[in-house]
């Protein structure tokens, strides 16, 4: 008996469709894709020197406690709205006087609501006062 031999193909796969459809697949995401903006905020960042200033900026303090008690300058307000507080801030900027803009240092208890410091930078921002800063305590960081 004779067997026939078969002839071997060689198998041979060809990727260049596949490669097409990748790249356009690629084209079709970056096309569509949108693409979020974040939104910047302006910083400028001072810069360091040796010199001493003569003269400290006027400082507002603001100070809110556990409760929720707004104290401007060590006065108590009647209430923690932010009309409320805004005269309050307007009536310790006059206070102050002077050309330079007194710095609003913001003093809020750890277990204060974020609420009643926002709505403080939100009066101060309406009063004009651009200059707000916290206080660090070294024995709050060690917490």
């Amino acid at each position: 008996m004779r067997f026939r031999q078969r002839h071997r193909e060689d198998i041979d796969i060809n990727v260049t469709p596949l490669i097409d459809v990748v790249l356009l697949l690629l084209i079709f995401f970056m096309v569509s894709t949108k693409f979020i903006e974040q939104s910047k905020i302006d910083l400028v960042l001072p810069s360091a020197s040796r010199e001493t200033p003569d003269k400290l900026p006027a400082t507002i303090e603001i100070t809110i406690d556990r409760r929720g008690q707004v104290f401007v300058e060590g006065k108590a307000l009647v209430n923690s709205k932010l009309d409320t507080l805004r005269q309050a801030l307007a009536g310790a900027k006059s206070e102050k006087g002077g050309r330079a803009e007194p710095v609003v240092v913001i003093n809020a208890d750890r277990g204060t609501a974020f609420q009643l410091a926002v709505d403080a930078m939100d009066a101060a921002r309406l009063e004009g006062l651009t200059h707000v800063t916290f206080p660090m305590n070294v024995r709050d960081r060690r917490e």
